[in-house]
């Protein structure tokens, strides 16, 4: 049965030649589609600043260890604290 249907599918694309240039087109997309997607579910469940609910987490932002790099590629990164930085964010509180 499976044959009858494999020779059905190469019988209709030998019949519409006009389809096989958008085999290419088609590959392509599927592959940006997927990059996209995985790139987008990477990004969500792995970096803390990426939220979906702002009522329970309004400031994302304070919650980010600054010494954790954040990039997706990081590159000799060297974190030291500004002292008037901190300052500012200990009066602040």
């Amino acid at each position: 049965i499976q044959k009858k249907k494999m020779v059905h599918a190469v019988r209709i694309l030998r019949k519409r030649p006009r389809w096989w240039s958008l085999i290419p087109l088609i590959g392509f997309m599927a592959f940006a589609a997927t990059g996209a997607t995985s790139a987008a579910l990477y990004f969500l469940f792995t970096k803390p600043d990426v939220i979906l609910n702002k009522t329970r987490n309004p400031e994302p932002w304070e919650r980010v260890d600054p010494s954790k790099p954040q990039k997706l590629i990081t590159i000799n990164q060297q974190w030291k604290p500004v002292e008037e930085l901190e300052l500012v964010k200990r009066l602040t509180k």
